[in-house]
């Protein structure tokens, strides 16, 4: 990415599993560290050059663009500590699970608020970024993705309410896809392969089918079901195996369970934190 696209001083507010991988994410595309100051009492093995501090009152300078890594039951505790370091008119990007917009603007009224959902994925610059605001206009939505381009694609949501069911699908997948391979592997040293080997199988064998699938999409729109359907051969061993997974649409009912469960869990949690906050006010 552009350097130049980058802020010269890019503030996280809260650096644990999340924030770090962000942070990592810009780093291994080329941002020079001493460009991000971390604001973390339990930040630990930050990248070298990165300004860290334990406390906000150590930090005398003001953000433009500001990332907020926080728990969401945290917000009404730190917005005193943060508010003074955000210049006018700054953008805050929250990635705070279930907190919607108007919960962090309540804290934050000065403040434009960007609601961002990566995941893990961002430190090799591989997470789908789900994003929702209506405090940026089309210009400053066009420089956020500039900003936020070394982590992955952005998808701007038709509406924040959508959050949920992305947060289920791009944010919480990526643990469904890792149980999947986990399951593989397994299932793979039942059959009587070695365990490490089954495990080692599983792990590359998904890391080709996906970057295939990927590239195939982005080429010729070819969907994972079309590759699915070339892999299996009509009587072949692959159209055994599918046809077990396809019985009852067994595993399209399951996935579709799995992904409402953790939809409905995230509009759980933004209820949890806006009446925590409200409590807190």
């Amino acid at each position: 990415m552009s350097h130049t696209n980058f802020p010269d001083n890019f503030l996280i507010f809260g650096c644990g599993n999340m924030g770090g991988a962000l942070l990592r994410g810009w780093i291994a595309a080329g941002i020079a560290p001493d460009r991000f100051t971390v604001i973390d009492p339990y930040a630990q093995n930050l990248p070298v050059g990165v300004h860290h501090f334990t406390d906000a009152k150590q930090v005398d300078a003001q953000f433009s663009v500001a990332l907020l890594g926080i728990k969401p039951q945290m917000l009404s505790e730190v917005s005193h500590e943060l508010t003074p370091l955000l210049a006018p008119g700054a953008q805050l990007i929250s990635i705070l699970a279930g907190a919607k917009c108007a919960t962090i603007a309540a804290k934050f009224p000065e403040a434009k608020i960007i609601r961002l959902m990566p995941n893990l994925a961002a430190e090799i610059g591989k997470s789908p970024l789900g994003l929702w605001s209506s405090d940026l206009n089309d210009a400053d939505k066009s420089a956020l993705d500039r900003i936020l381009s070394a982590l992955g694609p952005a998808f701007w949501l038709a509406s924040e309410e959508i959050m949920d069911a992305y947060t289920a699908l791009a944010g919480s997948g990526p643990a469904y896809i890792y149980r999947f391979i986990d399951t593989m592997a397994v299932a793979g040293t039942a059959l009587g392969l070695d365990a490490d080997q089954a495990n080692q199988m599983a792990l590359a064998m998904t890391e080709g089918a996906a970057i295939l699938a990927a590239r195939s999409y982005s080429l010729n729109k070819d969907s994972p079901a079309d590759l699915a359907a070339r892999v299996a051969s009509a009587g072949g061993s692959t159209a055994a195996g599918l046809a077990v997974l396809d019985e009852g649409a067994a595993l399209q009912q399951l996935m579709t369970a799995t992904l409402a469960a953790a939809a409905r869990r995230n509009a759980e949690l933004a209820e949890i934190a806006e009446r925590t906050n409200n409590d807190n006010a």
